[in-house]
């Protein structure tokens, strides 16, 4: 470590008269000799992320055939070949409704990220596992989580604090850069550290309402107990993200910020402009997550029932599902067409990540990135033969380059196997037949 020179220096800049302070990238020169480790000794911090793309795939076409290692990339995940190294392909988990009601396109994402099926009200029963893991790796970052979407609009969103609230998903590129880079985070080149004024009075407020937590917590009732508990739970971690604006962060020298286009992309939904809204987004996320405004993220590339547009073609990605008929070999080509175009989505968000120097590695490195979708077959909308990816190596903890055949287990399995090895200590995870005890043993590490 260089002397006189902590891994907590921060950037610095003005807002309203008063200055404020953001995380810095981790320089190398705060790194082990081998570039995997504080020079302390402590680890690199694992970063977490989700990735959606709706209506599943055609079996033929995207199920490689060969399980474990150097296995083929078929036709519509061929775009991913590159990232064989950094990726798993997972395919045959299954959904169990246990006799709920199957709700459209919900069903399969619901079970994915809750491990139940959707409630008679036909919603969540509790808040979605993205936000578990924040909770646990996030609380202490600028954002605990970020969500966004390539898809145009805010409803493009799987990931809930608790059932009756969902994070909106940023849209704009323009208006994500403006929150991410925008008065509030500062110069990178800046050398003086002097909290926020407004920050420290903010801190000052929340203190106070905690410290009156417990009084009030003995004059109500059971009901009204619980709803506290919820509401004072995010106020810690509103205090944890504060603390973290009052302190010097970590230094990482991958922090470079670029500017957008001036132009905001076109919001429709042709094929081309979410082409280009998810590789400006996967840009921005990966810079947020290099510079430390946050730890775990969220990225939906389309709706769950997608209404992507091919240009040229009359139907949008979901109705074809349903009408296209299929060719002499059982595909629906344009339905495949759209399948494709999701994974190259996935293959540029993940270079966005691969390709940021992060120690002795990449960024993606240092991440798990879990990949998921709705259904099986694109045709038939069903709950088996669902596949999902990780990606990342989860700072050495996971395994990659395998394709694995989960022959029928529950989706819950990876929720489960992605939080332990976050460091989060769980013993199972879901409800009746989505209830396991058992990580994926063939990618831990």
């Amino acid at each position: 470590m260089l002397k006189n020179f902590s891994r907590r220096r921060v950037l610095r800049g003005m807002l309203n008269g008063g200055a404020i302070t953001v995380g810095l990238p981790l320089l190398d020169c705060f790194l082990n000799s081998n570039g995997n480790a504080f020079a302390d000794g402590k680890p690199m911090p694992v970063r977490f992320g989700t990735w959606s793309w709706g209506l599943g795939m055609t079996h033929d076409l995207f199920v490689p055939k060969k399980t474990g290692k150097d296995f083929e990339f078929p036709e519509e995940i061929e775009a991913l070949k590159p990232y064989r190294d950094n990726m798993n392909v997972l395919t045959n988990f299954v959904g169990f409704r246990d006799g709920a009601a199957l709700v459209g396109h919900s069903t399969a994402w619901i079970i994915s990220r809750t491990g139940n099926p959707p409630t008679p009200a036909q919603g969540l029963s509790d808040g979605t596992w993205d936000i578990k893991v924040a909770n646990h790796i996030g609380s202490r970052n600028r954002f605990k989580t970020l969500t966004v979407t390539a898809a145009g609009h805010a409803r493009a969103s799987y990931s809930y604090e608790n059932p009756n609230t969902v994070n909106a998903s940023e849209y704009s590129p323009l208006q994500f850069y403006a929150r991410l880079f925008g008065p509030e985070f500062t110069d990178p080149n800046g050398k003086d550290f002097k909290p926020s004024p407004l920050v420290m009075s903010r801190k000052s407020v929340l203190s106070v309402v905690m410290e009156d937590m417990s009084w009030l917590n003995q004059r109500v009732g059971a009901a009204d107990k619980e709803r506290l508990d919820k509401y004072f739970t995010g106020l810690r971690h509103l205090e944890n993200q504060l603390d973290q604006q009052l302190t010097k962060p970590e230094a990482i020298e991958a922090c470079r910020p670029v500017e957008p286009g001036k132009d905001n992309v076109h919001m429709g939904l042709e094929s081309p402009s979410i082409v280009v809204r998810n590789k400006m987004m996967s840009d921005l996320l990966a810079m947020a997550v290099a510079c430390d405004q946050t730890r775990v993220l969220n990225m939906a590339y389309a709706d769950m029932s997608s209404n992507t547009v091919k240009p040229g073609y009359d139907k949008p990605h979901h109705t074809t599902t349903h009408e296209e008929p299929v060719d002499e070999k059982g595909h629906q080509p344009n339905c495949s067409w759209f399948t494709r175009r999701c994974m190259e989505g996935f293959a540029t968000f993940l270079h966005s990540f691969s390709d940021i120097k992060e120690g002795d590695g990449t960024l993606l490195d240092n991440m798990l990135i879990v990949a998921d979708t709705d259904c099986g077959s694109a045709r038939t909308h069903s709950l088996d033969d669902i596949p999902m990816f990780t990606a990342g190596r989860a700072g050495g903890k996971f395994k990659t380059g395998l394709h694995i055949d989960m022959k029928g287990a529950p989706m819950s399995r990876m929720a489960l196997t992605a939080m332990r090895t976050l460091g989060m200590d769980l013993q199972k995870f879901g409800g009746g037949t989505n209830l396991t005890s058992d990580s994926i043993s063939e990618i831990v590490v």
